[in-house]
């Protein structure tokens, strides 16, 4: 199975951080004029920096969870990678379905994101939700797809016509059919499109959205047998997929034995893709330290850039200032770069001219 929310990390020790007032962020993001790009839908390479989505959604903002840092946000850069993928929790910017959003939150979501493109990264918006709000399954009760709907109306006008930011539906749908979640990630979409958005979305599937699974039985059909059939008014879309290397593809242990089953999951949905001229993007992959985890992400890196056709790009699992000693953390720390980072630095290569 793949990284469910028990696999996280407890949320992280209470760190001091410096929080803008909401009237400045508002007020930098009112001044600046996003630059559009064509790499940004394109050439996808870099990490995930989590920490937007840690602790409860009531938590306080610098003591449950935390926006990456300038600081972070600078590495990135430095390692010539493209893009960021930031998760962050539906119930923390939309507080009641079908409410408004949470000014504040708003706020540092956008101001990450502007600082972010400042930099050259593009950014998915990554809804970090498991297909759940609040504990409760879409599908189930008041958590409907016209509730997706409307969160993913209205998320989008906060960032027109900015091509360096993608919306990623949902991260790794779980405890729910293809079928239901087919009709969510439709909704989700429509809803896009009818914002009057256009820019690039990222559709998982079911599973954890797993590579490996993608094919698997459900009942009512796989999400191969489902998802051929999504349609998206604006033709911009690529299907996201998560793909860990470890003993049962979860993400959770220190080794990484099975990095050629999981070469064996890409190669066979590429293929899918390559028939139904469909496009993909890993939004997840990850290990530790251990040689056969180097070596994986290599591996795994290697064969998405070079079937770059196929896959716009990927993020590995996960940077992020609040990590500590998690064994999967890519964020340097006062020893230097992780191993993790020096494997996967060959193959960002996106202000160097490189990146295709």
């Amino acid at each position: 199975m793949f990284k469910p929310t028990s696999a996280l990390p407890p949320s992280p020790p209470r760190l001091a951080a410096a929080i803008r007032p909401a009237f400045l962020f508002w007020f930098i993001c009112a001044l600046v004029q996003m630059p559009a790009s064509a790499q940004a839908t394109t050439c996808l390479r870099g990490v995930n920096i989590a920490g937007a989505e840690f602790g409860d959604p009531g938590s306080i903002h610098g003591q449950g969870y935390i926006y990456p840092s300038e600081t972070t946000l600078d590495w990135a850069a430095q390692q010539e990678m493209t893009a960021i993928r930031l998760p962050f929790l539906w119930e923390r910017l939309q507080p009641e379905l079908f409410g408004n959003f949470d000014p504040a939150e708003l706020a540092r979501l956008q101001v990450t994101v502007q600082a972010a493109n400042s930099r050259g990264l593009s950014v998915v918006l990554d809804l970090h939700n498991y297909a759940e709000y609040r504990g409760q399954r879409l599908g189930t009760g008041t958590v409907t797809s016209e509730a997706l709907a409307d969160f993913w109306r209205r998320l989008p006008p906060y960032f027109a016509g900015n091509d360096k930011v993608v919306f990623g539906l949902m991260n790794e749908p779980a405890d729910i059919t293809a079928k239901t979640w087919f009709e969510g990630a439709q909704a989700g979409l429509d809803a896009i499109r009818d914002s009057g958005a256009d820019q690039l979305v990222l559709v998982p599937g079911t599973i954890w959205t797993g590579a490996s699974h993608w094919f698997d039985e459900q009942d009512g059909g796989s999400n191969a047998d489902h998802f051929r059939d999504i349609s998206d008014k604006a033709d911009n879309f690529a299907f996201e997929f998560h793909q860990y290397l470890d003993e049962d593809y979860s993400g959770t242990h220190a080794s990484c034995p099975r990095t050629q089953d999981a070469l064996s999951a890409l190669e066979k949905v590429t293929d899918w893709m390559r028939d139904h001229d469909f496009k993909g993007f890993l939004g997840e992959f990850g290990g530790s330290q251990s040689e056969d985890c180097l070596e994986g992400l290599k591996d795994v890196a290697g064969y998405l850039n070079n079937n770059h056709d196929t896959w716009i790009g990927w993020t590995a699992w996960a940077a992020g200032d609040w990590w500590g000693d998690y064994p999967l953390s890519l964020q340097p720390s006062a020893d230097g770069e992780k191993p993790q980072t020096v494997a996967l630095k060959p193959f960002f290569n996106g202000f160097s001219g490189q990146c295709e």
